[in-house]
């Protein structure tokens, strides 16, 4: 069975990292990285992910921006968003906006692949 591909979305490396080694010894094959919504998007298209998680907060294009285009571009697009405390209203929007979960800051490694499976499955 082929992994799972994921496209992992955050302005900062270090959380890129993190999710990035939290997915990889778990067997994920992560596809690409991007930093801001802009490069979300282009990535998007360019690695055709299964699945997406999206910082929220990001310059450039937030993470609700970049959500709706992906979504534009793939109505069935599978995306988690990760945000810090007190985002709720933010996290709100994005759920409205297509996202299938999110999972707050500081990331626990079993939230995020309970988050991950779930919506994969």
């Amino acid at each position: 069975m082929m992994a799972h591909k994921i496209l992992i979305v955050d302005d900062a490396a270090f959380m890129r990292m993190m999710i990035k080694d939290i997915l990889s010894k778990n067997g994920f094959d992560v596809v690409g990285e991007a930093a801001d919504g802009k490069q979300a998007v282009e990535k998007y298209k360019e690695t055709q992910p299964d699945l997406v998680t999206m910082d929220i907060t990001m310059p450039e294009m937030d993470g609700i921006a970049a959500l709706k285009e992906i979504k534009a571009i793939n109505p069935g697009a599978k995306v988690i968003m990760c945000s810090a405390m007190g985002q709720q209203s933010m996290v709100i929007d994005a759920i409205q906006a297509g996202a299938r979960d999110f999972i707050v800051k500081p990331f626990q490694a079993d939230r995020v692949l309970e988050a991950i499976n779930k919506t994969l499955s």
